[in-house]
């Protein structure tokens, strides 16, 4: 091809484009000032001259123009009707190439003249496509074959028309900032010449066709992932000629014939995407380009899908494979924590902290298709959500909207997932062509269940890393660890257990992955949510703040917070917060039922908290404050202090426990990698059914709660929540962070030896510490030493979060490991703050008689004896618990929520290697359920 050729070709698409572009920009001025209907009209013809104008110059010009044509034409779901009539012209045989190139390029190929090769050989072709043309043909064995033969001179034609389609593109991406296509154009210039030799076209159609031949189990349920389709046999190859086997079927486009034969049109796309699916999750090797013309339908019942033309398939690396599977059940289950996750694993980076706003673009591929005929709203829908993104980036980054256009939140996008989210476009545009609804999440899941649930299920008896491999503190550690590999992976998904004895830590252990759909391994500084642990370390805070003068558990919180005391919570003291008797048990839960995104808005829930009205009198009952309990206990903190709740966590229990980036209510940025996802046994789970608790469990809390407990998850995993303070709820943290803070507790406040050198990471060596800026204070109106802030904390939002420098963590990190911390939590007597802590001593008239709970914390202990030990549980299993007597204390975390049966077992069996009691709660014959269930106590007589 000359030099004057290319120009011309490169001057006509460019032409086009200006000429096109001007156009509707001019249409989009005038459309201003028309009526709707007229409007309508006047988008519907400039749609059809301009898709006329477009389909005419790709027949001209041929080549790769062609082929995007074709790729286009299969948009229905996103392009105007008028684009997809006309450009459907081009899944038809486009002119034929003469026969005398034809058999000059296969007797050039195969050294041999025509009659040599072939008993028949039909003149008419049975297509012409972009770059080959295809005759049926005879062999002289008999064999019916068709015969593919490469265009003369295409290879140069395509190679070109990559450069002109690249530079066109980095025009439109100037123009309409919006519409930035680049890295879509980078991967196919990459891509696209494979398709000119038929030799990897070749090998690519025996591979995929034994690929899918095999029997394969998929990961939920041992659901099969086996499909159905038909590929044809490869017979001989060249660079320029391909000759496979005949297959009589109908093409899709043929709308009339599939109708006549009775074709399931559902079905057919279904295992078309069955077939694809199969592919991309569990073999990694999948064909880059399933447009119409690709496939056939076999004439036979049950009229099989037939897959043609593998020349540009892609292969994607195992982590490639499980990274994209992530990244389709994180949007099924709603976890943004795991999509982010997906994202850095297939090298997919983001300028912008927007999860929500990245959930729902990467839920757009996996959406379920719609019909052609719907197609008209749909394009509005995806339009007005495009719209609504753009101006959550806008308010987020501060921009207007100039800037807002040519920003671009993606700062680099992976080739392997361009083509896999091409693939996901042309099969949605192939069931909207079809006229046809497909689920694609219930379609594919099984397959990329069976990719991350393979490895998994497998077991810890044959996955040397199931069990996190750091040292062994103790014999006990070590026949843990054996116990939990005869557990197995059925009851543990993920699970961390550290544990102290006479200050030292004897076990540090972590199994197990992050998450169902998360096949990392659990490590002993990741991040597992909670829930009701965090009352625990609530708790704490209020215990803090009383031993530094701030507060007094016999004060009336009206008198530190004086908008609380309104609608009879006048007489409402410090410690009827912390033992569960001040009769604001259901307190929000109409308003979190209603909106239950609203426990995210902290300034919100402290003001509804102020303004509601308790249903028992003070100290009469103790019912259990499953969610009131920490916008009763953080707002007061607040106010005592004049500070921020998390600004006094980290002051009274992260900073002197060097615990920094393990212990958080409401994490930071930054730590999402460290997070563990939540799901649910929910054989355990339906348990609940027969469990009969008292009259005094609130009803709102145990009302179907088998169905809240399958919906926690969804909810908890979001980030939104997970960045939310919700001190009732919230706390997210590692086993051995939690573990060195009951160590301290159990020790009257005393805080233990530097956690183990070890340990890899060091415990307190992560960066990710939140700074907060101090709220304005002023002082009490009457006589004593707590303080209040002037006006009710800022929401979550307002919070910022700020990095230590290295050399900081590094000191820190220093001051740790040479052991010359020491110091104390409280500066009250060792027995003193526990008999606050359980409630006894001079502290008993505080609590509620025979209350499971002391001030703040869940007592434990054997039946008819006094309380040996205190702690928390949290809903799902984790818990934290000390035994001050024998220098006990241990926590266990857990991201399969279950009633506790995991966490049972684990404190069972440790507490009778170290000779410890176990508490009734912990026993075979104690209490089973939920925290919210065990923590409960009769009304007083």
């Amino acid at each position: 091809m000359g030099w004057g050729t290319l120009i011309t070709r490169r001057l006509k698409v460019f032409s086009l484009a200006l000429f096109v572009y001007f156009d509707y920009k001019a249409v989009q001025k005038r459309v201003q000032w028309v009526s709707t209907v007229k409007k309508n009209a006047i988008w519907a013809k400039t749609h059809e001259r301009n898709a006329r104008r477009v389909l005419n110059l790709m027949i001209e010009l041929e080549g790769l123009w062609v082929k995007m044509g074709q790729y286009l034409s299969t948009r229905a779901d996103v392009l105007p009707e008028p684009y997809i009539e006309v450009l459907k012209q081009l899944q038809d045989s486009l002119p034929p190439r003469p026969l005398e190139e034809v058999c000059g390029t296969i007797e050039k190929e195969l050294g041999k003249p025509m009659r040599q090769l072939f008993a028949t050989f039909d003149v008419d072709p049975l297509a012409t496509a972009s770059i080959a043309q295809v005759h049926r043909a005879t062999l002289e064995d008999g064999r019916e074959v068709v015969v593919k033969v490469q265009h003369d001179g295409i290879k140069e034609i395509i190679l070109e028309d990559l450069k002109n389609a690249k530079s066109l593109i980095e025009w439109i991406a100037w123009a309409e900032p919006q519409y930035d296509f680049n890295p879509m154009i980078d991967e196919w210039c990459k891509e696209a010449p494979k398709e000119l030799d038929f030799n990897h076209e070749a090998e690519n159609t025996r591979t995929v066709s034994k690929n899918l031949s095999r029997k394969t189990e998929g990961g939920s349920g041992g659901v099969s992932s086996d499909v159905d389709v038909l590929i044809p046999e490869i017979i001989q190859s060249t660079e320029k000629i391909l000759i496979l086997e005949y297959m009589d079927g109908i093409r899709l486009h043929d709308n009339d014939s599939l109708e006549e034969y009775g074709v399931d049109k559902k079905r057919l796309v279904e295992e078309i995407t069955r077939a694809y699916a199969h592919q991309i999750y569990i073999d990694g090797f999948f064909n880059g380009d399933p447009h119409p013309g690709n496939f056939l339908v076999s004439k036979e019942p049950p009229h099989k899908p037939i897959l043609l033309d593998f020349g540009l398939t892609k292969r994607i690396s195992q982590s490639m494979k499980q990274a994209l599977a992530k990244m389709f059940l994180s949007c099924a289950e709603g976890d943004q924590v795991a999509l982010l996750s997906a994202f850095a694993e297939m090298g997919l980076k983001l300028r912008v902290d927007m999860p929500q706003q990245s959930m729902e673009i990467a839920s757009i591929f996996f959406r379920q298709s719609t019909t052609a005929t719907e197609a008209k709203e749909n394009i509005k829908a995806l339009n007005e959500q495009r719209e609504r993104n753009a101006k959550a980036l806008q308010e987020k980054m501060k921009l207007n909207k100039k800037e807002v256009k040519h920003f671009n939140p993606v700062d680099a996008f992976p080739g392997d997932a361009i083509i896999f989210m091409r693939v996901l476009n042309l099969l949605r545009g192939l069931s909207a062509s079809l006229n046809v609804r497909i689920v694609y999440l219930d379609i594919m899941r099984p397959f990329a269940e069976s990719t991350l649930l393979g490895s998994l299920t497998r077991g810890p008896s044959t996955n040397s890393e199931w069990i996190y491999d750091s040292p062994v503190n103790s014999e006990v550690e070590s026949k843990l660890r054996s116990l939990l590999l005869e557990m197995g992976s059925d009851k543990i998904l993920g699970l961390q257990v550290c544990a102290y004895k006479d200050g030292k830590v004897i076990i540090d252990t972590a199994a197990g992955t992050l998450g169902k759909y998360d096949p990392r391994p659990v490590q002993p500084d990741s991040l597992f949510p909670v829930f009701s642990v965090t009352k625990g370390i609530t708790a704490g805070m209020v215990h803090w703040l009383v031993d530094q003068g701030k507060l007094k558990y016999e004060e009336t919180v009206a008198d530190i917070w004086p908008k609380f005391g309104t609608n009879k919570k006048e007489l409402i003291k410090v410690h009827h917060l912390l033992n569960h008797t001040s009769g604001l048990h259901n307190a929000l839960g109409d308003v979190v039922k209603t909106d239950p995104m609203s426990v995210c808005d902290w300034e919100e829930m402290l003001d509804q908290i102020a303004k509601s009205t308790p249903e028992t009198e003070p100290g009469s009952s103790q019912i259990y404050h499953y969610l009131s309990f920490g916008w009763l206990c953080g707002g007061l903190i607040e106010h005592a202090s004049g500070r921020k709740f998390q600004e006094i966590l980290e002051e009274a229990i992260v900073h002197p426990l060097h615990i920094e980036g393990e212990l958080y209510v409401g994490i930071p940025p930054g730590v999402e990698s460290r997070l563990a996802t939540l799901t649910v046994d929910m054989e355990e789970i339906q348990k609940l059914q027969g469990i009969k608790p008292g009259p005094d469990v609130p009803p709102e809390l145990l009302s179907g709660i088998a169905q809240m407990a399958a919906g926690v998850p969804a909810m908890f995993n979001t980030l939104n929540v997970r960045r939310a303070i919700i001190p009732a709820a919230n706390g997210h943290l590692s086993a051995r962070a939690l573990a060195r803070y009951y160590a301290a507790l159990a020790a009257g406040g005393a805080i233990p030896p530097p956690h183990s050198s070890n340990a890899k990471p060091l415990l307190g060596s992560h960066v990710h510490t939140p700074a907060f800026p101090t709220a304005a204070t002023s002082k009490k109106k009457k006589k004593g030493s707590a303080k209040k802030s002037s006006g009710s904390s800022s929401s979550m939002e307002k919070v910022e979060y700020a990095q230590l420098r290295t050399s900081d963590v590094d000191s820190e990190v220093s001051v740790a490991a040479s052991g010359s911390t020491g110091g104390r939590l409280f500066s009250n007597s060792d027995s003193g703050i526990m008999d606050a802590f359980m409630g006894v001593g001079e502290y008993s008239g505080m609590i509620h008689p025979n209350g499971k709970f002391g001030l703040g914390f869940r007592r434990y202990g054997r039946s008819g004896a006094p309380p040996t030990g205190f702690g928390h549980s949290g809903m799902g299993g984790s818990n934290g618990f000390c035994d001050p007597e024998h220098g006990f204390a241990i926590a266990v975390t857990v991201n399969k929520m279950a009633l506790g049966s995991v966490t049972r077992r684990v404190v069972r069996f440790v507490c009778e290697e170290l000779g410890v009691p176990v508490p009734d709660e912990f026993s075979v014959s104690g209490e089973k359920g939920p925290d919210m269930v065990l923590n409960l106590a009769p009304p007083a007589e």
